[in-house]
């Protein structure tokens, strides 16, 4: 019999977006420049997570320019508005919604100078690429001549949004309440090999189908989706923080192992677009919970392997090989 064992588990996960048990909100300005660019102007924090990127495709969608054509202003909150923390997987949804709204807000100004000027019906305004026309009609400019017509009529195209999630807390004694405003879900499959003579543990394959709600960068969601299952994997099998009496006893990573390139399998994720009717961009947000089911998936298919039920992290091989251990001598009791 070969020393090598494999198997495949599944886990499944709903998170929360926002603030959890009280109301979130993010304040954003917005305005249409010379030039035909714009400007945002929120209190966004961005580390590392792609935000930026984010708000600048939002805010061109929504005002018919490029991307390239937005700029981001300074997020400090004495200059702009407040757009709270970055955390709780709220970035796109709390502050993304609050730039499409100061975005509709500013284009709304815009449109109706343009719509008079050209003498139609103020639904008929379109914009995209940086030009803007009457739908069904040869009227036609680019973005930088209808801002300097707008503006010529003593107009400055500027707007603001703010975007609230509502929840309520949670009662003390039967914990019933409404957290949150909209929830994600997913699902993962691992495939892993066990050699049952060291303990040790690979994992093969990821395979990722996550609700995102509306994708506004693909690209970006795969990379936090990829980013969260390498995290999910060193919590699974090497990341054990060690503490005694409120002391670390993991003073360095000799001792606290990460894993590296080689330890990271194929990762396949597909997106799931189940948009959320309670905001303007549809989009929900994917920074957690792509981490979640990931340490579950991994031992399931650990079980599905070997028939060992590791209960707690990380699946070390020392655990792995007392699991197969204790199954080898309660089946020799059972004889």
């Amino acid at each position: 019999m070969s020393r090598y064992a494999r198997g495949r588990g599944m886990a499944a996960a709903w998170y929360g977006i926002a603030k959890t048990a009280t109301i979130d909100r993010a304040g954003s300005w917005v305005e249409l420049d010379d030039g035909g660019t714009a400007k945002v102007l929120t209190g966004v924090t961005e580390i590392g997570e792609g935000i930026l990127t984010v708000l600048a495709q939002v805010a061109a969608e929504e005002l018919g320019i490029r991307p390239e054509q937005v700029t981001i202003g300074d997020n400090d909150t004495s200059r702009s508005p407040e757009a709270a923390h970055a955390g709780a997987t709220r970035q796109t949804y709390m502050i993304g919604n609050s730039v499409a709204l100061a975005c509709r807000n500013a284009r709304e100004r815009l449109d109706a100078e343009i719509a008079d000027h050209w003498g139609v019906d103020i639904n008929l305004i379109e914009a995209f690429n940086g030009e803007i026309w009457a739908r069904g009609t040869n009227k036609r400019m680019t973005m930088e001549e209808a801002v300097h017509i707008c503006k010529s009529r003593g107009v400055v195209p500027v707007g603001s949004g703010s975007f609230t999630a509502h929840g309520t807390g949670l009662d003390p004694v039967n914990g019933t309440g409404a957290p949150w405003q909209v929830y994600v879900f997913g699902a993962q499959v691992a495939e892993v090999e066990v050699d049952t003579v060291t303990g040790e543990v690979q994992v093969l394959g990821m395979w990722a189908v996550h609700d995102v709600g509306r994708t506004i960068n693909p690209r970006g969601v795969e990379g936090q989706i990829e980013g969260a299952i390498v995290q999910g994997l060193g919590q699974a099998l090497m990341e054990d923080y060690q503490t005694e009496k409120g002391h670390t006893t993991t003073p360095g990573f000799s001792k606290y192992i990460l894993p590296t390139a080689l330890d990271i399998p194929q990762i396949n994720s597909r997106l799931v677009e189940d948009r959320d009717p309670k905001s303007p961009l549809g989009a929900k947000g994917i920074g957690e919970p792509a981490l979640v089911p990931t340490a579950p998936a991994i031992i399931n298919a650990i079980y599905d392997a070997i028939g060992v039920r590791i209960t707690s992290l990380p699946a070390t091989p020392e655990k792995v090989l007392a699991g197969l251990a204790a199954k080898k001598a309660a089946s020799i009791a059972a004889e």
